[in-house]
């Protein structure tokens, strides 16, 4: 692959793991995030960075909550490729589907990264299930050894359409 860059957005439901997978990924990454009764939840972006194969990858992680489509809408623009993240230790919700058939209508490349497989209750096939023909890894976002591997081959898969 030549040099250049990658701008990624990360999307998902509320406590997916999407700031855990762009932190994972780049430890220092940015974080906007509000304190609120039941944790803390991103309310503006994640952003990180990450370099594979002389790319530079750009990480826009946004905010779970549906009321913050508007954000997601700002964060999207001019992106690349998508990578939906998905907790596999509960059943795919509307929203996280509704997210997917978005980016096949549009064309969008994206990989699901089923997250949470290291937890007892995880169910990765009943996820995979909900995401045929899409590009899946099995990941733990907090772990680098998984994750890293996982954007990497998704990004290996994106050079046919750079």
């Amino acid at each position: 692959m030549a040099g250049g860059k990658l701008k990624i957005v990360i999307f998902g439901a509320y406590n997916a793991g999407k700031s855990t997978f762009i932190q994972s990924i780049d430890p220092n990454a940015r974080h906007v995030e509000a304190h609120t009764s039941n944790g803390d939840t991103t309310v503006a972006l994640d952003y990180g960075r990450a370099e594979i194969h002389a790319l530079d990858i750009h990480l826009f992680g946004t905010p779970g909550q549906e009321r913050f489509e508007f954000v997601r809408q700002i964060i999207s623009r001019g992106m690349d490729a998508a990578v939906l993240m998905v907790d596999c230790s509960v059943q795919p919700d509307e929203f996280t589907l509704h997210l997917y058939e978005t980016f096949i209508m549009q064309g969008i490349p994206v990989a699901v990264m089923l997250n949470k497989c290291d937890l007892s209750s995880a169910c990765p096939a009943t996820a995979c299930a909900a995401f045929r023909n899409a590009k899946i890894f099995e990941i733990c976002a907090h772990d680098p050894g998984r994750t890293m591997p996982a954007l990497t081959a998704f990004v290996e898969s994106l050079a046919t359409d750079l």
